[in-house]
C-alpha cells in the first residue's frame, strides 16, 4: 500500500475571530521564530561532515519540511476563511458561534460552542460546525429535542440555553 491518501473534504469556510487570531499567531510563530531556529540548527549540523549519518541534519531537514507544509496550509486556509464577527439577528436559534447548553435524559448539562473546523477542541467545549452534533443543532430553538448517534447508540438532548457571547 502506498502513501497516497484521498484528499479530505474541505471544511466549512467559517471561523471565529479568536480562531483566526490563533491561526495567525501560529503562522507568525512558525515563520518568524521556529523556521529560522531550525534553519540555523540544520546549518550547524551540516558542518559536522557526512550528512547521510548525521541525525541532527536529517531530523532538522524533516522538521523544515513539516514547518513549510504547515505554513503553506495556514497561508492558503487563512485566505479562504470568512471571519464571523457578528451574532445573527435571530438569536433565539442556534447558528455559528453560539454557545449551546444541552440537557441529556438524566438532566446533566453540557455546554458547547459551534466553531469552524480549524478551531474545534472538545476539551474546551468547542465543536466543529461540520460535526454531526452541530449539524443536528443548527436552526433549533430552546426546548427543541435533538437525537444523535453516539457510541453506536442514539442519545437525546434538549436545548436548555442559547447565547452568543463568551460564557
Amino acid at each position: 500500500m502506498g502513501r497516497w491518501r484521498p484528499p479530505r473534504e474541505k471544511g466549512s469556510p467559517y471561523i471565529t475571530p479568536e480562531g483566526a487570531e490563533a491561526l495567525t499567531a501560529e503562522l507568525k510563530f512558525l515563520w518568524k521564530e521556529e523556521r529560522p531556529k531550525v534553519t540555523h540548527d540544520v546549518h550547524e549540523a551540516a558542518k559536522n561532515g557526512d550528512r547521510s549519518e548525521n541525525g541532527d541534519y536529517i531530523y532538522g531537514k524533516k522538521r523544515l519540511r513539516e514547518i513549510d507544509s504547515r505554513v503553506r496550509f495556514l497561508t492558503k486556509r487563512l485566505d479562504e476563511l470568512t471571519i464571523v464577527r457578528q451574532a445573527p439577528k435571530d438569536q433565539s436559534k442556534v447558528f455559528f458561534g453560539a454557545w449551546v447548553t444541552l440537557l441529556n435524559e438524566e438532566d446533566e448539562a453540557q455546554t458547547y460552542r459551534i466553531v469552524g473546523p480549524d478551531e474545534f477542541n472538545i476539551a474546551e467545549g468547542k465543536i466543529s460546525v461540520d460535526s454531526p452534533m452541530a449539524r443536528a443543532l443548527l436552526k433549533k430553538q430552546i426546548d427543541d429535542e435533538i437525537t444523535i448517534k453516539l457510541n453506536n447508540k442514539e442519545e437525546s438532548f434538549f436545548i436548555d440555553e442559547i447565547r452568543y457571547e463568551n460564557p
